[in-house]
């Protein structure tokens, strides 16, 4: 009873100190800025996501990667149920015909497209990005099923299609390493990206919580891979391998292993293991401090050509993705430790990028703003967000 009692009195004394050392912490110098209406800039991003839906139906995530000169289907699919899920999770969508027919063309390219050979559960020589189209396709149909906005004539496709989706990322999981990657150069020797698997396994802890058969060995992996990714110094690897960087400390770790060099993922990692039960409250505020403190380093990247360039080889792709995940995280946090303070944080730090059409773009592409004004607009509204589900 004493060792249980001390070990609590730690815990709170350290989220004590985490909390005062957050609110000292170096934030982007955004005060003078308004912070967003966030219904009104959620206004302003679904209608222009409505602009930017392509003919066929699809959302296209574009990026430096391509097949035979086109973007691949997996960026189709994912960049696609991305902007799905942001349409039919601002409030109004079922009053409003001109999303719900958005969501239904797209709806019907994605059923379709998961149909096609590059969406199977194999791999592609040492670098390819079907997974995203995965787990995103995956998050899409759990969230119409919460929301009753399934179209009643695709009910038995799309409940299929979930436990194909379910079936293929558990078998497209890498053996031993745990979890997922796109790329996967050391063949059967790859280890799991924690920008990855981190999304994937909150689509799998979701399926699960709906009732879905998930295999308790690939989620296992799947974590332990993760938390392999911590470093003594507080930065986390940008790969998880069989060896555990855990006791490395800074003089041990290349720069994309520091702390500056982890901010676009550190927070979805911690908020991924808050909701396994393997993550505790300092290590989350940690997370959320450092997004705050190192974000320069994701804004100088931000709408910059090429992805992994020194010194902390932050790609342009972990900008917006890393807010998105900030936002998951802050509302995982007490409601007596600041978390309304943290969300008009990164408010600001939104309104200070937004572009003048009102959405939002990390890259350098024009179809890419689809995709960046989805995830922004989502983690704006992330407190009025259904609750992702604990493993």
């Amino acid at each position: 009873m004493r060792h249980a009692l001390c070990a609590f009195i730690f815990l709170c004394t350290a989220v004590t100190l985490v909390a005062q050392r957050d609110r000292n912490a170096r934030v982007p110098r955004k005060d003078e800025l308004p912070v967003l209406d966030v219904a009104e800039a959620a206004r302003i991003g679904c209608e222009r996501l409505l602009q930017l839906q392509e003919e066929q139906g699809t959302w296209t995530y574009e990026g430096v990667y391509s097949v035979r000169g086109q973007a691949p289907i997996g960026y189709e699919v994912g960049g696609s149920a991305i902007c799905c899920l942001a349409l039919i999770q601002t409030p109004g969508y079922q009053e409003d015909q001109r999303r719900q027919q958005a969501v239904a063309r797209s709806l019907a390219f994605i059923l379709e497209a998961l149909q096609h050979p590059l969406m199977d559960a194999s791999f592609d020589q040492g670098y390819d990005v079907r997974g995203w189209g995965h787990t995103y396709a995956l998050l899409l149909f759990l969230a119409m099923d919460d929301h009753g906005v399934v179209p009643e004539d695709l009910k038995e496709e799309v409940a299929a299609s979930t436990t194909w989706l379910i079936e293929t990322l558990e078998d497209s999981a890498i053996p031993r390493t745990g979890g997922w990657n796109y790329s996967r150069r050391g063949g059967s020797l790859s280890s799991g990206a924690p920008f990855m698997t981190a999304p994937t396994l909150q689509a799998l802890f979701h399926a699960g919580a709906k009732g879905y058969d998930i295999s308790g060995t690939v989620v296992e992996e799947a974590l332990a891979g993760l938390e392999r990714t911590r470093t003594a110094s507080g930065g986390y690897a940008y790969s998880s391998p069989e060896e555990s960087y855990n006791d490395k400390t800074e003089s041990e770790l290349t720069m994309m292993h520091r702390r500056p060099g982890s901010v676009g993922r550190m927070v979805a990692v911690e908020g991924t293991l808050m909701l396994a039960g393997r993550g505790n409250l300092p290590r989350l505020y940690a997370a959320i401090d450092a997004f705050f403190t190192h974000w320069d380093e994701l804004e100088v990247r931000r709408q910059q050509p090429r992805t992994h360039i020194p010194p902390y080889g932050v790609a342009p792709y972990f900008f917006i993705y890393a807010h998105y995940y900030a936002a998951q995280a802050i509302e995982m946090l007490p409601d007596e430790l600041g978390r309304d303070e943290y969300r008009v944080r990164l408010n600001r730090i939104l309104a200070s990028v937004q572009e003048e059409s009102g959405g939002w773009n990390d890259r350098v592409f024009e179809r890419s703003e689809n995709y960046g004004t989805a995830m922004a607009i989502m983690a704006l509204q992330m407190k009025d967000l259904p609750a992702i589900p604990r493993w």
